[in-house]
C-alpha cells in the first residue's frame, strides 16, 4: 500500500499539471488571437490617421488658397 500512495500522489500531480498545460494552451491562443486583432486594429488606424493628415493638408492649403484671394480683392 505504501508503493502505491507515492505513485496516486504523482499521477495526480502529472493530471493537475496537464490540466494546467491545457489552460496555458488555451490563453496563449487567445492571447496571441488579441494581439493579431490589435495589430490589425492600429493598422487601420494607421491609414486612417495618413488619410486625415493628407485631408487636413488639402484643406489648409484651399483657405490660405483663399484667403490669398480676399487679400488681393481687397487690394484691388
Amino acid at each position: 500500500m505504501n508503493e502505491a500512495n507515492p505513485k496516486s500522489a504523482v499521477e495526480l500531480e502529472l493530471k493537475r499539471l496537464e490540466k494546467r498545460l491545457e489552460d496555458l494552451i488555451v490563453t496563449v491562443g487567445q492571447i496571441k488571437e488579441e494581439n493579431r486583432a490589435l495589430r490589425q486594429r492600429q493598422e487601420t488606424l494607421t491609414a486612417e490617421r495618413a488619410s486625415l493628415l493628407q485631408k487636413n493638408e488639402q484643406v489648409r492649403g484651399r483657405v490660405e488658397a483663399m484667403i490669398g484671394r480676399l487679400k488681393s480683392m481687397e487690394q484691388a
